[in-house]
């Protein structure tokens, strides 16, 4: 059937099916603006599609470097909840697979259902270890070691043996050879993508606490010290998944020590 005997939505279905130049070529004499728009939808896309194959390229760069000198399995390692005054601190450490991921990019760049549709296509695709440290962990050790122990944890669980870690900012002492990059979610496709998984299983968590404890809000600000985290800190007092070695949570925890005393 001849282009200019076809509906906007039979041209719409076939280059949905083959959207090959020549075709887009040939709908660029169609002069109807249904089939105008069409074309501009398409190539806004196709457009779209090679800036993430590009920021792809870009982002494999270390990755890229470690397999032409023979090393294959490299895992991205990240953690999310360290600066949280209540939940936990997770880490998650992944293995991409050698089929591109597109879209994959520091986590606190996209929306949470971006994160949701990309961390299913990494736990589908790639190989993933999580690794949690609890509230009352992080207190016993401080956030710092919390931080280690859960990358640490995530990378033991893990299937596969690593044999090198590319790791967001951060030095573990471990046997396994390690390259720290400082903002590394913007550098490297395998952190990025740890750090997608860790904050989509760390929110998960949340969510789950704050039917729990509904009076704080813990689905809304995960556990970051906001306005409306402080008020209900004020309110009601700390729970038993708030960091009691964390500032403001100790001097709340103090004063009503100090009222009751």
């Amino acid at each position: 059937m001849k282009i200019a005997n076809m509906s906007i939505k039979e041209i719409e279905k076939l280059v949905m099916q083959s959207p090959s130049e020549e075709l887009l070529e040939r709908l660029k004499h169609d002069n109807r603006k249904g089939v105008q728009r069409l074309i501009q939808k398409v190539m806004k896309r196709q457009e779209q599609q090679q800036q993430l194959h590009e920021m792809y390229i870009q982002m494999s760069t270390y990755e890229r470097k470690l397999k032409e000198a023979g090393i294959q399995l490299i895992a991205g390692v990240d953690e999310v909840g360290r600066g949280c005054l209540a939940g936990p601190v997770v880490a998650a450490a992944v293995i991409l697979p050698d089929e591109p991921i597109l879209g994959v990019y520091d986590s606190k760049k996209m929306s949470a259902t971006k994160r949701e549709q990309l961390c299913e296509q990494i736990e589908e695709k790639g190989q993933v270890g999580i690794g949690i440290v609890t509230p009352q962990e992080i207190d016993q050790m401080n956030i710092y070691e919390a931080t280690k122990l859960a990358m640490q944890k995530a990378i033991a669980a893990c299937s596969s043996k690593i044999e090198h870690i590319l790791i967001d900012a951060m030095n573990l002492p471990i046997s396994i050879p390690q390259t720290s990059l400082v903002r590394g979610d913007q550098k490297s496709i395998s952190i990025a993508a740890a750090s997608i998984v860790a904050k989509v299983k760390r929110d998960e968590m949340m969510k789950q606490l704050a039917k729990q404890y509904p009076a704080y809000g813990f689905d809304r600000h995960v556990g970051y010290g906001t306005k409306e985290h402080l008020i209900a800190l004020k309110k009601y007092g700390a729970t038993p998944v708030h960091r009691y070695s964390f500032s403001p949570v100790s001097e709340l925890v103090n004063e009503k020590w100090s009222e009751s005393h």
